[in-house]
């Protein structure tokens, strides 16, 4: 038997059933295919992200400055406008599967995930996350539904999310002060996305995974405050835009917004921190500036 005939080749592409103009991102079309020995494409260029999961076979993947020998478990991402080329093995040719994506925010999530133009391959995937994900874009474009539009989007970040979490193991930070900073940021962004709601400083070191007791020391040797200080600061600052921006709001309202439930609690801090009441910095913001 040939070789050829070992690894009889298949292909099954589906498009999304929505078309996109200048949307900031979405899935063009995604497919899969068993590909025969020496089966080769380029060097050429795409006006557009494609990405490649590898499930079986060998073969070597060229950018603009690398080559890469990839096998089982790999991906590769073509970024729009990089001549490329890719081939499969001539004794154990890819089987792969793929999807393309688009629009004006893919080349910053492309980036935020791990795999911009100078890293554009990753390696040793053991879960089965993102060819699952992949099957399934294409999958829900066959059913022809507006909504695998939406779905696709979301398999989609699932996908880059994942290729994230993996080069980030694979790339920790080395050296004390680096993990120092990595967590007193993450515990900054987890503040700034959560201080609406009513935030726990022992829920928060539970979910970053970090003790509180090293946790508030790191923290209050990088920024000079304590994490209940900092939230509280950053609170009142978004008070005080909120104060400026929606008059219609009332000072309850105001406080509520930004995760403090009770109003003279919040009039007494924000008077603490900024020298007025709520009432007194919201009158001033009215008053005509002296020519």
């Amino acid at each position: 038997m040939s070789n050829e005939s070992m690894h009889e080749e298949t292909y099954s592409v589906a498009a999304n059933p929505v078309y996109h103009i200048n949307h900031p991102l979405y899935v063009l079309f995604a497919g899969e295919s068993q590909t025969k020995p020496q089966h080769a494409v380029g060097p050429k260029i795409y006006d557009y992200y494609l990405l490649h999961y590898i499930e079986q076979g060998k073969g070597v993947f060229r950018s603009e400055q690398h080559v890469y020998e990839l096998g089982a478990g790999s991906c590769f991402l073509i970024h729009p406008g990089k001549l490329v080329s890719y081939a499969s093995d001539s004794y154990d040719p890819w089987r792969y599967r793929w999807i393309a994506f688009s629009g004006s925010q893919a080349q910053l999530t492309a980036e935020e995930s791990g795999l911009g133009s100078n890293q554009p391959v990753l390696t040793n995937i053991h879960k089965d996350i993102i060819p699952t994900a992949m099957a399934s874009i294409r999958d829900a474009f066959f059913t022809k539904k507006e909504s695998s539009d939406m779905a696709s989007l979301g398999y989609l970040y699932l996908i880059l999310s994942e290729a994230r979490d993996i080069l980030s193991g694979q790339i920790r930070p080395t050296g004390t002060e680096s993990q120092v900073l990595r967590a007193v940021t993450q515990v900054i962004h987890y503040m700034s996305a959560q201080y609406a709601h009513p935030v726990s400083i022992e829920h928060m070191c539970e979910s970053l995974g970090y003790n509180r007791a090293y946790l508030s020391r790191i923290f209050k040797k990088e920024t000079s405050l304590t994490p209940i200080t900092y939230l509280l600061k950053l609170r009142i600052d978004k008070s005080r835009q909120l104060l400026r921006e929606r008059p219609e709001l009332s000072i309850e309202q105001v406080a509520a917004s930004v995760g403090i439930t009770d109003a003279l609690y919040y009039s007494r801090q924000f008077k603490r921190l900024c020298g007025q009441s709520p009432s007194a910095y919201r009158i001033s913001l009215s008053k005509p500036t002296p020519s």
